[in-house]
């Protein structure tokens, strides 16, 4: 910060620094959502395709290894439709459905405390035009008719910064929040559909193909053989 700054942070009062703090938390949270909603987006349709043209060749084994190494929820979910391949089909999206729930709560974590922060910066910046208007009030009280100009004007230049302050915080942090739960519906909206069409796929295409003649499907480690 330069000198100017520094010299409004002090006009503007403790509740500046506030805003401040705020502003600086804000940015951090939305930093961090952004870039972990950007790992955790893949593209869905080529990745489902990958892993169908795994199956076609019976390599359930490589098919479930891939969906480890890809990132984010949709490949947790089709990973847990594809462990629970020789299931019957309640047993199969009841297995897709605990995914799901298991791995979405973490897509919205940190958002609500981007939401608080754009609704308490207005009434943070209300605290603070109060205060400077208080401050107003006081020296003309203390001054009477002999008020200057100059001691009233400290107090409103706090109210004014405060309050300028506080919209300049709440308004970029909704815009923010509002960005970021796009983000998160869309993921949402591919989980929902990665796991509907790998549990189709599973239960018609996968069970109807005959394998190989002679050469069974891989088993899964740990699991059953698909």
């Amino acid at each position: 910060m330069d000198a100017s700054q520094i010299s409004l942070l002090q006009a503007g009062g403790p509740v500046m620094w506030v805003l401040l703090g705020l502003g600086v938390l804000g940015l951090v949270l939305f930093i961090e959502r952004l870039l972990y909603l950007h790992r955790g987006q893949i593209r869905s349709t080529e990745f489902l395709d990958g892993v169908k043209n795994i199956l076609v060749q019976r390599r359930m084994a490589e098919a479930v290894t891939v969906c480890e190494e890809a990132p984010g929820p949709v490949a947790a979910v089709v990973k847990a439709a594809l462990l629970h391949a020789a299931d019957d089909e309640v047993r199969l999206r009841y297995a897709v459905q605990d995914a799901a729930v298991t791995e979405l709560p973490a897509l919205e974590r940190r958002l609500g405390a981007l939401a608080a922060i754009a609704q308490i910066a207005p009434l943070v910046g209300l605290l603070g035009t109060v205060l400077g208007m208080a401050t107003t009030f006081r020296a003309f009280m203390e001054g009477g008719h002999y008020a200057t100009a100059q001691a009233l004007a400290g107090g409103m230049w706090q109210a004014l910064l405060t309050a300028g302050a506080a919209l300049a915080l709440a308004i970029p942090a909704h815009l923010a929040h509002h960005f970021l739960q796009g983000r998160v519906r869309a993921i949402v909206r591919d989980v929902e559909w990665a796991g509907n069409e790998i549990m189709r796929y599973l239960l018609v295409d996968y069970r109807a193909a005959t394998p190989p003649s002679g050469n069974a499907p891989e088993p899964i480690a740990g699991g059953r053989p698909a």
